[in-house]
């Protein structure tokens, strides 16, 4: 059996995400990322009655494995058989649970919830949300999709750029409730593959951050990008021959790899405004990043986007309600 790890965080802080009572059923939400479950019980009206999350990601389960893990931890919540799921994220995958398929950009995230598919063969009512995909230059997504539309369901009028940092940062062009094109960089895995499996894991251990460093390497390679290639290896030779710390190496590493993201995006913030989604601390370095190119940043929350979308999401499967 898989052991439920409780959310800890205050569902009161969340915007409410669902209408009246009289207008939707009470629900499941389920964020399934590649290495992580987060799942809400809702009640009709939105509000959150229960959570919970665990290390129960697309990864590392079997495709069989999924319904399993997912009634484990709905039986644990008690929550009844005849209560729907709506899932977005790599549960969708074509190595997933059920494959959603992508839905193409220009695309209106209204008819996100119209794309979803149902599990089949699974006793419970379970519907996964389509990904995005754009055709040229080829992208995909899977899981950002739903908080822009989290985002757009809160901020009808909003048209702008959309950054989601992560281990994959996408950049995204949304306009009048469409997401109109969109690019990825592997930002964060490159920094996960540097800092262990590189000779970088020597000089990036341990903890701490010297945001003076991150700052200087941002500016150094978003103006010079080719500077890139002979200054990663600086990195260990200053730690060999200087006594470099680790902190200011993590620091200046991510520096670099954002600066060289920042040169290769110019196009989307350079219009000078960015709404940021994504996990805080990380979100808060491309904040700084952004703001010394004189970008204006919005930082949202990103599990009130997530979960702003599917409940967006399960309306619009739903359809109209008298």
């Amino acid at each position: 059996m898989h052991p439920v790890i409780p959310d800890t965080g205050n569902a009161t802080n969340l915007p409410n995400p669902g209408r009246s009572t009289s207008e939707s059923r009470s629900y499941v939400a389920v964020d399934w990322g590649t290495s992580s479950f987060r799942l809400w019980r809702l009640a009709a009206g939105g509000e959150v009655l229960d959570r919970a999350a665990g290390p129960f990601g697309m990864a590392g389960l079997p495709k069989d494995g999924f319904g399993r893990v997912l009634e484990e931890q709905l039986a644990r919540l008690s929550v009844s058989k005849n209560v729907p799921v709506i899932i977005c994220g790599m549960a969708g995958a074509a190595q997933g649970w059920c494959e959603a398929p992508y839905i193409q950009a220009p695309t209106e995230l209204s008819q996100l919830g119209s794309g979803a598919v149902r599990v089949p063969g699974h006793e419970r009512e379970v519907h996964i949300l389509p990904g995005v995909m754009q055709a040229k230059p080829c992208n995909v997504m899977r899981g950002e999709e739903t908080q822009i539309l989290g985002l757009v369901d809160v901020r009808p009028d909003y048209n702008g750029i959309v950054c989601l940092p992560g281990t994959h940062t996408k950049w995204v062009q949304v306009r009048d409730g469409r997401i109109e094109h969109f690019t990825t960089c592997m930002t964060g895995e490159i920094f996960s593959l540097l800092c262990n499996h590189s000779v970088l894991k020597h000089s990036t251990v341990g903890g701490g951050w010297d945001s003076c460093a991150f700052l200087e390497a941002v500016a150094q390679v978003a103006s010079a990008p080719a500077s890139l290639a002979d200054s990663l290896f600086k990195l260990r030779a200053e730690m060999l021959l200087e006594h470099l710390s680790s902190s200011t190496a993590r620091a200046r590493l991510s520096g670099m790899l954002v600066g060289i993201e920042l040169a290769a995006t110019r196009s989307y913030w350079a219009e000078g405004a960015v709404a940021l989604i994504g996990e805080s601390s990380l979100c808060h370095n491309y904040e700084v990043a952004l703001a010394s190119n004189s970008v204006a940043v919005e930082l949202l929350d990103s599990e009130a986007m997530t979960l702003g979308g599917l409940a967006s999401a399960f309306r619009q499967l739903e359809g109209p309600h008298e």
